[in-house]
């Protein structure tokens, strides 16, 4: 029976890290388009196209949290880095690689008939800059380790009681912080942005995720309750106390 259980609680680990990984590394893929708020839902400001699925990451690391403790969010936290930098790696390899003569061919045309330089479009898109990349992986180091951390400390003090507080409350602290840090390191220090610049875009980010992270909420519950079917009510007791003791995995 006890193998059983560890194998359940593996898979679980295995299932929500994967979710956590891809998540994360195509809110930084995709993360270079910005799009208008207005002309979506006409509400001002303009927002990264990352932070559509970024909630999806920080509902994942409050529930890897619940289960598995701040070291098992620290694990895949680490671990989504590696994996983040080894992508940028990769993709700036490829915008180095020799075109394909049609893709520098003149009479290229988009669906318009408008000249179109696929090259241009290719390198425009997929190289990011050194500060951004650097403000990035800055900001979700930080996000992770505070939203892990707070977690914790809202779980100590709620005497393992209100899943929506620990949750919602380390997301809101975290994101407060990650919104900031990497517009700051990406746009100020290796940017031309004044800092009313990165407040006022910061500040856009924030209240978005702070309504994702109040709206998100029926989602933990929903995955506690599958979780707790999938492991089972004694099993999931003693996981959610071997994470707040911060056991490892």
């Amino acid at each position: 029976m006890a193998s059983s259980f560890t194998q359940k609680k593996q898979q679980l680990y295995l299932v929500l890290s994967g979710i956590f990984i891809v998540n994360a590394l195509l809110a930084e893929i995709i993360g270079v388009k910005i799009f208008s708020v207005d002309a979506l839902l006409g509400l001002p400001g303009n927002l990264t196209a990352g932070v559509i699925i970024w909630p999806v990451v920080f509902i994942t690391t409050d529930i890897i949290n619940e289960y598995f403790g701040r070291e098992g969010v620290l694990r895949v936290s680490f671990l989504t880095v590696g994996l983040i930098l080894y992508a940028f790696l990769v993709i700036l390899a490829t915008t180095k690689l020799p075109p394909a003569q049609f893709w520098l061919d003149v009479n290229s045309q988009d669906a318009q008939g408008r000249p179109f330089n696929i090259e241009f479009a290719y390198q425009s898109i997929f190289r990011q800059g050194l500060g951004i990349i650097i403000g990035s992986i800055t900001a979700f180091i930080i996000g992770q380790v505070l939203d892990a951390s707070v977690f914790q400390w809202f779980r100590r003090v709620a005497g393992g009681r209100y899943v929506w507080l620990r949750a919602t409350g380390s997301t809101l602290i975290s994101q407060l912080v990650d919104s900031f840090v990497v517009l700051f390191v990406a746009f100020y220090v290796f940017g031309n942005w004044t800092f009313d610049q990165v407040l006022s875009v910061a500040n856009t980010n924030y209240w978005y995720k702070f309504a994702a992270a109040i709206l998100l909420t029926p989602l933990l519950y929903l995955a506690h309750y599958l979780i707790d079917q999938y492991l089972g009510q004694d099993e999931t007791l003693e996981l959610q106390q071997e994470a707040a003791a911060d056991v490892s995995v």
